[in-house]
């Protein structure tokens, strides 16, 4: 399990974040300011850090290049997360060495999404092999999904469909979004297709299958 820090004063941005990197499985720790941060940091390293730039006593930019000059902290991933939408901000961040940027307000989808492409960039020895929740198990390497050790017999989509929520436990999903990842369609408002595919996947899943709950008017969730 991947530990990420959170360095942010917001409080309900700090429920967002940590809400959806708990969701997917990571160890998450929240840190108000560069102080509490800096006396954690001494003590154990994280794998990732979401750093706001707009920060009490010292903005995350300053913090970023203090991270820069210790040899302990300097190959630490770094994604920033600012309010500011000016490009100048980004730049500033990326120029003195992070490995990405997030503006606010963003989607629980794409931060995830960016966290998991710094960390399988950075360590590739991660095993994103295997996705597990409760009794369903899915080897992605042999595209296998066993439910209590039985083999589930699955279409492309259906299976798709199962990695998405399993990549997303807890999230809201919505129907465009599923859309758009599965089948890599910016349709709105085709519902059909995806709500078939769920139907047909919960079935195949048997009592599993209740795990996929529906969130009216929105779309779906994996719970």
């Amino acid at each position: 399990m991947s530990l990420i820090y959170i360095v942010e004063d917001d409080k309900n941005i700090q429920e967002i974040e940590s809400y959806a990197l708990k969701g997917n499985g990571f160890d998450v720790r929240v840190f108000d300011n560069a102080n509490d941060f800096y006396g954690v940091i001494n003590e154990e390293l994280p794998d990732l850090l979401l750093l706001d730039i707009m920060l009490p006593q010292e903005d995350g930019l300053s913090i970023l290049r203090k991270i820069r000059r210790e040899k302990r902290t300097r190959e630490l991933p770094v994604i920033m997360v600012t309010a500011k939408a000016t490009e100048i901000d980004a730049v500033k961040g990326l120029d003195l060495g992070a490995d990405d940027y997030i503006a606010k307000p963003f989607g629980v989808l794409e931060l995830t999404s960016r966290v998991k492409a710094i960390l399988r960039r950075v360590k590739p020895a991660i095993d994103d092999t295997v996705l597990q929740y409760k009794n369903v198990l899915m080897e992605c390497d042999r595209r296998v999904v066993l439910v209590d050790g039985e083999i589930i017999d699955l279409t492309f989509k259906e299976y798709e469909l199962l990695h998405l929520f399993l990549s997303n436990i807890g999230i809201v999903l919505t129907r465009d979004i599923i859309m758009a990842s599965v089948w890599e369609s910016d349709f709105v408002g085709e519902t059909r297709t995806v709500d078939m595919h769920v139907k047909t996947l919960r079935k195949k899943l048997k009592e599993a299958g209740n795990m996929i709950v529906t969130v009216r008017n929105v779309g779906y969730k994996l719970e």
